[in-house]
């Protein structure tokens, strides 16, 4: 299994989360492709001049979401985002295409040579927002992977994921879930809270940290007051909010706020 440092370039990472404007066909699109790109690529800028580890874009402004697969008009948009954000930041890059569009997800991240891809309903059932994920994406995706020569992009899987009604696994905790991640092949484990934003349990965080080896991540929540704690458990922050205007994802970037949370991060390493 790779060390959190073999993914985002280093231990103790802050990622950053790109949310993407709204792509081409989705009900809040005003925007064409070219001024995508240049709003990611001047906000991937923007977090690496900051001293962010890694970057990841993220579909967010496509709501409400498809589920599993997205359109061909989403995977080229992705795609050539992904390409600019690569060529703009000499970051490790990762890619997230909602609702669970995984095998989307790492065809991008494969074309664009992107690091990692985040990944939902890889093991067991839940309830989303939109609708039933009925059928765990571990088995399919990995064989996707094999069949694509796509190995080099590592898997980071969400677990008890916010934005989801968890009743149908109601019986299994975050160590269970974690341990069955890591038995079909995950490449890392993310935690997070109920919503976007919204802070992890710190004892869901211990708790995997005991259940699994794999490099675990927090992913959401983040705030510059919270990093020590977390770090004592995670290998890496995914953030996506607090670095915004006023705390909130769908804002601009603030590189204020950038700033003042890689200088938690660069305090709770130890300087």
């Amino acid at each position: 299994m790779p060390p959190a440092a073999e993914i985002f370039g280093r231990d103790k990472a802050v990622i950053g989360m790109v949310h993407l404007a709204a792509l081409p066909g989705t009900p809040g699109s005003t925007l064409g492709v070219e001024a995508i790109v240049e709003r990611a690529t001047d906000e991937a800028r923007l977090l690496a001049e900051a001293g962010f580890d890694a970057v990841i874009i993220e579909n967010m402004h496509d709501v409400p979401y498809l589920q599993r697969r997205v359109g061909p008009e989403i995977v080229a948009a992705m795609t050539i985002v992904a390409c600019a954000v690569r060529r703009a930041v000499d970051l490790p890059l990762g890619v997230q295409v909602l609702a669970a569009a995984n095998h989307d997800a790492l065809a991008i991240a494969h074309a664009a040579h992107a690091r990692f891809i985040r990944v939902e309903g890889f093991i067991f059932s839940s309830v989303a927002d939109e609708g039933l994920l009925e059928r765990a994406d571990a088995g399919p995706l990995l064989r996707y992977r094999k069949q694509i020569g796509a190995e080099r992009v590592r898997i980071l899987v969400d677990i008890k994921k916010k934005h989801s009604s968890h009743a149908l696994t109601s019986d299994l905790d975050v160590s269970e879930m974690a341990r069955a991640a890591e038995f079909f092949g995950a490449d890392g484990v993310i935690i997070t809270g109920i919503a976007t934003g919204q802070a992890i349990r710190i004892d869901d965080l211990g708790t995997a940290r005991i259940a699994t080896q794999l490099p675990l991540l927090v992913g959401s929540g983040v705030t510059p007051d919270s990093v020590a704690d977390l770090y004592a458990y995670a290998d890496a922050l995914i953030v996506g909010s607090w670095y915004k205007e006023d705390g909130h994802w769908a804002n601009p970037a603030c590189a204020k706020r950038a700033r003042e949370l890689v200088g938690a991060v660069r305090e709770a390493r130890g300087g």
